[in-house]
């Protein structure tokens, strides 16, 4: 089964994987285990390629679930956008602070050093593409295009929206979506998101994304569900340098908002969608926050929020992890799925 498009030969082929959902999950764990011992890209490259095969096995799945109940009691009140540690987490409070204020923000949800390293290698992922495009074979693990058999998972397609927006897709660097995994591991994500979906969390190859944004105008506002359908999901956006005045951060709208206000055939007009999102702001202020490397944002497909550029005050470029995690009941058809 070829899942990349290799620098060095050809396809990668997946050997006689595991016949069952557990043998896949017990699978990837082993590898997962060897390559904390030895780092090793075909490793990197088999455990994705695993992962697909296994979320696509939990997409089959017809088990009901539930998010968990939301425990208004752990929000402050008072005006502004509450900010959180790691150690306040719970899924009771990601669903109280998403259905109260649209988000949840937290101060350094992994360590600062931790998602430096992160930015680096992303950085450099963006060089490997760069010299895949130009022929290169070099660098092998950083670039290399994840390819799903199934004819449904069109990836190939969202590539140049997902380039247009400063990113590279997660599943595209074998090398780097290990790290990725492994960062979100350490903090525990696994559980908590799996907790908060109730059922096992699988991302998606489309909607995982490696970011580097430049400071250029910023993009429309936006809600993630105006294409997504009907879906279980929790974003984890994971800065990974300082944003929001020295480099493009996000402008966000801090409150519900119940329903799809901006559909997906205006989404490129920048005015309309201004407009729209102000007026679903009413009289709550649209924040700007700075992000730390290290903090993080959690919001659901309803949350409104544009990309945050002026050209004029912010110089570096933004680094940054786009994670959209969904619940295998109610995944997006057309998303090539990976279990976590």
């Amino acid at each position: 089964m070829g899942l990349f498009k290799r620098r060095e030969r050809g396809a990668t082929a997946l050997a006689e994987p595991p016949a069952t959902i557990e043998g896949l999950l017990a699978e990837i764990k082993r590898l997962t285990e060897a390559n904390r011992s030895g780092r090793d890209r075909e490793i990197e490259r088999r455990l994705l390629a695993l992962r697909h095969l296994a979320g696509v096995r939990l997409t089959e799945s017809d088990a009901a679930a539930e998010y968990p109940a939301a425990d208004y009691a752990s929000l402050p009140n008072g005006g502004g956008l509450p900010e959180f540690a790691p150690a306040d987490l719970t899924p009771g409070l990601l669903r109280a602070g998403i259905l109260r204020d649209g988000c949840v923000l937290v101060r350094g949800l992994v360590d600062r050093e931790a998602a430096l390293a992160l930015a680096a290698q992303i950085d450099r992922v963006f060089e490997a593409r760069a010299a895949f495009e130009a022929g290169s074979r070099s660098a092998p693990g950083y670039y290399e295009e994840f390819d799903p058999p199934e004819t449904r998972f069109q990836v190939a397609s969202v590539r140049p929206w997902i380039r247009d927006g400063g990113g590279v897709l997660a599943g595209d660097s074998p090398m780097v979506a290990y790290e990725m995994l492994e960062l979100f591991a350490s903090a525990g994500l696994t559980r908590l998101v799996g907790d908060y979906l109730g059922e096992p969390p699988l991302l998606s190859v489309h909607k995982t994304t490696l970011r580097k944004a430049e400071p250029v105008p910023g993009g429309a506002w936006h809600q993630d569900g105006a294409f997504m359908g009907e879906v279980r999901a929790l974003n984890l956006w994971l800065s990974l340098s300082r944003c929001g005045d020295v480099a493009p951060g996000l402008d966000i709208l801090p409150r519900r908002v119940e329903e799809v206000v901006i559909d997906h055939d205006v989404m490129l007009d920048v005015e309309l969608t201004r407009r729209k999102a102000e007026e679903a702001a009413g009289d709550t202020p649209i924040i700007r926050p700075i992000f730390e490397p290290g903090d993080a944002l959690f919001f659901d497909e309803l949350f409104l929020h544009q990309t945050a550029s002026d050209p004029s005050t912010m110089t570096k470029p933004r680094f940054a992890v786009e994670s959209w995690f969904f619940g295998g009941s109610a995944f997006p058809a057309d998303y090539a799925p990976l279990a976590v």
